[in-house]
């Protein structure tokens, strides 16, 4: 789990390094819709070779997998000064970040943009964290065999992964192209605040499949490309270190407040439309944080694409 957290973290922060705000706009969807295919190819050939090959023989595959990824990105190292606006930036893509140890944790909390993008994490996390929990509280009463359960979680991952992957090989890009930063970051809040309003009414399995459905593909289709973007617009060694603050310590913070306070409401007697009910608020307050944070990303980006990024 530690390694997955920071190598997609670290994953991300190469990609707003090697791109621009324009470029990842154009990109970003679809390079998070490689993992989504990994997500979904991942399954299939576990489930399809694990009891002809074992799972010794797949964590040798998953080794090869990994050293092939560390090709790809040595690879696109080495060219990444090609993909530069310009020769300056070129050479300072090859320049060491410098830097102190603990320079993320500091620049983040001086920095009113860096904290914002805290604040919008912490929201994303916490009110994930509620919905999962509603999630498994309303599945369980529903669903009275495991087995069951186990199914209907499935049947939620096929059709987000379908839903997801569609969105963001066709719509990601021209969403941000046309619509912008701020209203593609706005979605992921505004589907939650409808989403948890549904469920305050509605507390049943329905609202919480539609709910979970659009929540998570909105998340990795549209808001997990355009927040990558406002890190597009900060010092080089912002997008290594606070970056990676943010990714991870404020990202687990926010799984555990969201955990804790779910355990404070229920235990004041709050059920799922209760915990949905302070749960709107929250997301409407998201919502504000994101389109605050659209804006000033453009604000930030400035000045037009040059000719040097029609290499992409």
């Amino acid at each position: 789990s530690v390694f997955n957290l920071f190598v997609v973290s670290v994953f991300w922060a190469l990609m707003v390094d090697v791109f621009d705000s324009e470029q990842g706009k154009r990109l970003f969807g679809f390079l998070a819709a490689g993992a989504t295919l990994g997500a979904i190819a991942g399954s299939t050939i576990t489930v399809t070779l694990v009891r002809e090959l074992g799972p010794t023989t797949l964590l040798f595959a998953s080794i090869v997998l990994l050293e092939v990824a560390v090709l790809a990105v040595r690879r696109l190292s080495a060219i990444s000064g090609k993909l530069a606006a310009s020769p300056e930036a070129a050479q300072k893509a090859e320049a060491p970040l410098g830097g102190g140890v603990l320079a993320g944790i500091s620049h983040t909390l001086r920095s009113p943009y860096l904290l914002n993008v805290c604040v919008f994490m912490l929201l994303f996390t916490v009110l994930s964290t509620f919905l999962y929990f509603q999630q498994a509280t309303i599945a369980r009463d529903y669903f009275t065999e495991r087995a069951a359960r186990t199914a209907f979680f499935a049947q939620v991952d096929l059709a987000v992964n379908v839903l997801t992957l569609s969105v963001q090989l066709f719509l990601t890009a021209r969403l941000l192209k046309k619509l912008g930063v701020a209203l593609v970051l706005g979605v992921l809040p505004l589907v939650s605040v409808i989403g948890f309003a549904a469920l305050a009414m509605a507390p049943v399995i329905a609202v919480v499949v539609a709910f979970q459905v659009l929540r998570r593909a909105a998340n990795f289709a549209l808001a997990r490309p355009a927040r990558e973007l406002l890190y597009t617009v900060i010092a080089r060694e912002d997008k290594y270190k606070a970056k990676t603050f943010i990714d991870t310590v404020v990202y687990r913070a926010g799984d555990q407040v969201g955990s804790w306070s779910y355990l404070l409401l229920s235990t004041l007697g709050l059920g799922i439309a209760g915990v949905s009910v302070v749960a709107v608020p929250l997301a409407a307050l998201w919502l504000a944080v994101a389109l605050w944070l659209g804006r000033r990303q453009t604000q930030t980006a400035g000045a037009p694409p040059t000719s040097a990024k029609s290499l992409i």
